[in-house]
C-alpha cells in the first residue's frame, strides 16, 4: 500500500522525504522490520521506540514515523506525530482496509465478569446462526479456530490484523474484552462499537493507572465510542456510569426493576435457574455455570442480542448451550467419587475471590477449602484485603503463592497474612504442595476453590515461565493420593 493511502485521516508533519512510498508492512517491534516496512516509535514503560531508530533502517524501515524527530535524521521518510499510538491504531485501520467497520463490534469493560461475558454472547449469536470472533483472555477465536492470546486486548497492529482474518473468514459479529490498559493505551482508538458493556468496577490495576478515578476514566472510554451502552446498575458505579454517558443507554440487574431483569433466582452447584424478562416477555432459562455474578453476565450477554434484533428464546436457547467457561468456576470431572468438589476459578481481585467465595458457599453442605495467593508486581494493597476476605469466607484458606514474577514467594505471603485475623490458615509457599494439602484434607460434601489462575497453564517465576496447568496438577494429584 502506498505510504499517503497508510497515512490517511493522521495528523503528520513530513520531516524528510516523500509519501510516494510502497509500504511492505508496519511494525513497532525493530526486531520484527523488513525490507520497505514502516516502523512505528512507540514510547512505552520499559523502552522507547526512537531508541530502535537506526537498527530498523538498517534492517530495511523506509518510513519512521516518530514523536521526537531524531538529530542525526536517517536515511528514510521521516514523519511526526503528536501522538504514535493513535498512528499505530489509524494506520493500522487503514492498511487492512478498516475490517472493523465490516464487522458488528461488541465492547464489554470491566473489572471481572468480561470473558465469561463474551463466551455468552457468542453462544448465543452462534446459536442463532451467526458466525462470530472473540478476542479475549483465554484465547481469541474465528468461529470454532482457536487462536492464542497473549493479552486481553492485543495491540491495534494485531487486533485490526486480526479483524481482517475474520473478515476473510466470514465472521459477522466480533465481541471483545476491552481492557482499561488497552483503552488508555489507544489499542482501539478509532473503533466504533455497536454496544459496549459496563460489568462492574471493582479495585484493580491501581499498578498502572495510579488512582482509581483514572482506572474509571480509562473505563468510561469505550462507552464514549458506543452506539448502544448496557450497564449493570447492581454495581455500586452503574448510576455513576449511566449519569456520565449521554449516548443510547440500556441497564440491566436483579435487585431492582431494569430494562432486563432476572427474578425467580433458584441456585445449585452445577448451574443457576432463573427468569429473564424484558419489557412484557419473560423466559426461563436453565444457566449451567453456577455464580449468583453469572447471572448478571447473562443479563448484559442479553442486553446485547435484543438489541441486536434477537428474541428471547433465542437468547434462551444460546444461553443454555454454553456449557462451561474455561477457568470461570470450572469444576473438576474426575473418574473417582471423591465425594468433594474441586472448583478452579481466574478470581486475582478482591471483589472476584469475594464473589467466587460467596457462589461456592452457597452450595457448600461441608467445610469451603480456598487455595489462593497474590501476582507478584502488581499492586500491592490489595493483599492484605484478599487475605481477609478468604479467611472470613472459607473455613480452611491456605495462602500460597500465585504468579510471584520477580518477588519472593514468602515475602508476598506475609503480605497477604498482615490482613487475616482468623486461625483458620495455613501458609504453603509451593503452589502444588498447596492445592496437594487442600485434597489431602477434604471430607465428604467439602468443597475446595483454588483462584487465582482458572485458564493459565503456567506459573511466572523470578527464574523464568514454568508450564502449570491446575486441571493437569489436580488430576496427578488425585491419582498420587486415591
Amino acid at each position: 500500500m502506498e505510504l499517503k493511502d497508510v497515512l490517511e485521516g493522521i495528523k503528520y508533519k513530513l520531516i524528510k522525504g516523500n509519501l510516494k512510498l510502497d509500504i511492505n508492512k508496519i511494525e513497532y517491534d525493530s526486531r520484527n522490520v523488513a525490507n520497505n516496512d514502516l516502523f512505528v516509535c512507540i514510547e512505552g514503560f520499559s523502552t522507547d521506540g526512537h531508541k530502535y531508530i537506526e537498527s530498523s533502517v538498517k534492517s530495511g524501515a523506509s518510513t519512521i514515523i516518530c514523536t521526537k524527530i531524531p538529530e542525526d535524521l536517517p536515511n528514510c521518510t521521516v514523519i511526526q506525530v503528536e501522538n504514535s499510538r493513535r498512528a499505530l491504531a489509524l494506520a493500522a485501520a487503514n492498511f487492512y482496509g478498516h475490517p472493523h467497520k465490516k464487522l458488528k463490534m461488541i465492547g464489554i469493560t470491566g473489572t471481572n465478569g468480561k470473558t465469561t461475558s463474551t463466551y455468552m454472547i457468542k453462544a448465543i449469536l452462534e446459536k442463532s446462526g451467526y458466525k462470530v470472533g472473540l478476542v479475549g483472555t483465554i484465547a481469541n477465536y474465528i468461529g470454532d479456530k482457536k487462536i492464542v492470546s497473549h493479552r486481553t486486548t492485543p495491540e491495534s497492529l494485531e487486533l485490526h490484523q486480526l479483524f481482517k482474518d475474520m473478515v476473510d473468514s466470514g465472521v459477522d459479529y466480533c465481541v471483545m474484552e476491552v481492557s482499561s490498559h488497552s483503552l488508555y493505551l489507544d489499542r482501539v482508538y478509532g473503533i466504533k462499537f455497536n454496544e459496549g458493556i459496563f460489568t462492574n468496577l471493582t479495585r484493580d490495576h491501581l499498578d498502572f493507572h495510579k488512582t482509581f478515578e483514572n482506572y474509571y476514566n480509562a473505563k468510561l472510554i469505550l462507552f464514549k465510542n458506543s452506539q448502544n451502552s448496557i450497564i449493570n446498575m447492581d454495581d455500586s458505579y452503574g448510576d455513576k456510569v449511566y449519569k456520565d454517558l449521554s449516548c443510547n443507554k440500556i441497564t440491566y440487574g436483579f435487585e431492582n426493576k431494569e430494562d432486563v431483569e432476572a427474578k425467580h433466582i433458584k441456585m445449585h452447584s452445577r448451574g443457576i435457574d432463573f427468569q429473564i424478562s424484558y419489557l412484557n416477555e419473560s423466559a426461563d432459562i436453565s444457566l449451567n455455570i453456577p455464580g449468583r455474578y453469572n447471572i448478571s453476565n447473562a443479563l448484559g450477554s442479553a442486553a446485547v442480542c435484543i438489541l441486536e434484533g434477537l428474541t428471547l428464546k433465542q437468547i434462551k436457547d444460546g444461553l443454555e448451550s454454553l456449557k462451561a467457561v474455561p477457568g470461570r468456576c470450572e469444576a473438576i470431572e474426575t473418574n473417582l467419587n471423591l465425594g468433594f468438589e474441586i472448583i478452579i476459578d481466574y478470581a486475582h481481585t478482591p471483589d472476584a475471590l469475594m464473589n467466587i467465595l460467596k457462589t461456592t458457599r452457597e452450595f457448600t453442605k461441608g467445610r469451603l477449602i480456598s487455595v489462593f495467593g497474590c501476582g507478584g508486581d502488581r499492586d500491592k494493597v490489595k493483599r492484605p484485603i484478599m487475605g481477609d476476605i478468604g479467611s472470613k469466607m472459607s473455613d480452611i484458606a491456605i495462602i500460597t503463592s500465585d504468579n510471584p514474577r520477580t518477588e519472593e514467594p514468602m515475602t508476598i505471603i506475609n503480605e497477604i497474612v498482615k490482613g487475616i485475623h482468623k486461625d483458620n490458615y495455613i501458609t504453603i509457599e509451593n503452589r502444588r504442595e498447596a492445592i496437594k494439602k487442600a485434597i489431602s484434607i477434604a471430607k465428604k460434601d467439602d468443597v475446595i476453590v483454588v483462584a487465582g489462575k482458572g485458564h493459565e497453564d503456567y506459573q511466572v517465576l523470578r527464574e523464568g515461565t514454568i508450564h502449570f496447568d491446575e486441571r493437569e496438577v489436580i488430576a496427578e494429584i488425585i491419582k498420587e493420593l486415591f
